[in-house]
């Protein structure tokens, strides 16, 4: 029995007004077979157990190879830093293990009220993994689609305090664009794609055009969020390297870094000057060196002149840009006084073990830093400029 919730055991911010940028669910693992259209339910995503009575996912009837041996019970485990709670045992479920407010609306609303936030910006869980192992592209536009409706579903009766992000496969630009229609109308605020493409084609590639052009046209931004990768794009330069922890620890932001970097080899922000890209869960502290660097290769070498800009780089993320930061990046106060305090917001990643549990406390404590007239915006402000938000 999951033990009763004692709102005074949270933290509560001492600042008001926030929104929380990236926050999860534990989504429910039959929301597939639910919601998925009916001829492609033979392949939905599922929860499955292997022969040790251990959870796993199956992805269009196939057992996951990313997935094995009890790892989803594991996914709400933040705060725990005690090895034994992650060692897989049957007993140990996705289910079981669900943190307050992880999979429960009603309690998301309860947890938000009692750490004084405001709202939360919503993304999945199990949304993250699949991707990395489904190359099926038609199948992963029905994976999204199921995902969307069962998060609107979800979001629907917290009076916009419960943000649902849509999710976006790009195999198929088209058919994504349609659902970015689709899924606004049914009250996502935008929607996020991962860090890699199985068509190897970059992010900023005018293929994906279709997307970015129908995310001008709703005015919802689009987010770039770290997922499981396929096992090629893993750490290859070490033997094992995934399995370094420390190293695939700060690694785990690269795709987003190099998703957003094509931006600008292929001149994307002057297709479409509107546009409203948000980059998460990959840290904030490297953005100042990224746009620096950007910035005189762009202006003053021989490279620039095969990415012809209109503006340096550092221009466009100051008008079209937004970059999530953890509670606990020192850096961060220094990289909105360089490259502007209404580009930054800050994250959670609750219930997510890699994150650390005392988000709120170490916000507090960077928000000090930080000069009191951007205070309000890195609090929320900005994350409400970024996404349409009341408030």
């Amino acid at each position: 029995m999951r033990p009763v919730f004692d709102p005074k055991s949270v933290h509560h911010l001492k600042f008001r007004g926030a929104v929380d940028a990236d926050g999860h669910l534990l989504e429910d693992a039959g929301l597939w077979e639910r919601y998925i259209e009916a001829k492609y339910r033979d392949r939905a995503l599922r929860m499955k157990r292997d022969a040790d009575g251990l959870e796993y996912l199956e992805i269009a009837g196939r057992p996951s190879k990313l997935t094995r041996k009890g790892y989803p019970a594991t996914l709400g485990r933040m705060g725990q830093k005690d090895l034994e709670a992650f060692t897989p045992h049957p007993d140990k479920t996705y289910a079981a293990n669900m943190p307050f407010g992880a999979c429960d609306a009603d309690e998301r609303l309860k947890l938000l009220d009692a750490e004084g936030l405001d709202a939360a910006v919503l993304y999945p869980t199990l949304g993250i993994l699949w991707e990395a192992e489904l190359d099926d592209a038609e199948l992963s536009q029905a994976y999204c689609r199921a995902y969307n409706r069962w998060v609107a579903d979800f979001c629907r009766g917290s009076k916009g305090r419960l943000v649902p992000i849509a999710h976006l496969s790009l195999g198929d630009p088209q058919a994504a664009a349609t659902e970015l229609e689709r899924a606004v109308k049914d009250g996502c605020r935008g929607a996020f794609v991962v860090p890699f493409t199985w068509t190897h084609k970059a992010h900023g590639d005018p293929v994906h055009d279709p997307v970015y052009a129908k995310a001008v046209e709703l005015d919802v931004p689009i987010a770039i969020h770290p997922a499981f990768e396929p096992f090629e794009l893993r750490s290859p330069r070490f033997e094992n390297g995934h399995r370094l922890s420390m190293l695939a620890s700060v690694r785990a932001g690269d795709g987003v870094r190099q998703a957003f970097t094509t931006f600008l080899d292929f001149a994307t922000f002057d297709r479409f000057p509107r546009l409203k890209l948000v980059l998460l869960e990959s840290g904030a502290g490297w953005i100042g060196y990224w746009l620096d660097r950007l910035d005189g290769v762009a202006t003053s070498t021989y490279l620039g002149a095969r990415a012809p800009l209109e503006m340096k780089p550092s221009d466009y993320f100051r008008r079209q840009v937004w970059i999530s930061g953890d509670p606990d990046e020192r850096t961060l106060p220094a990289m909105m006084a360089t490259y502007g305090a209404d580009r930054f917001f800050w994250a959670s990643d609750y219930p997510h073990p890699d994150h650390t549990g005392d988000y709120l406390q170490a916000l507090e404590e960077m928000v000090e830093s930080v000069p009191a007239p951007a205070r309000a915006g890195l609090l929320g402000g900005n994350v409400r400029q970024a996404f349409n938000l009341a408030g």
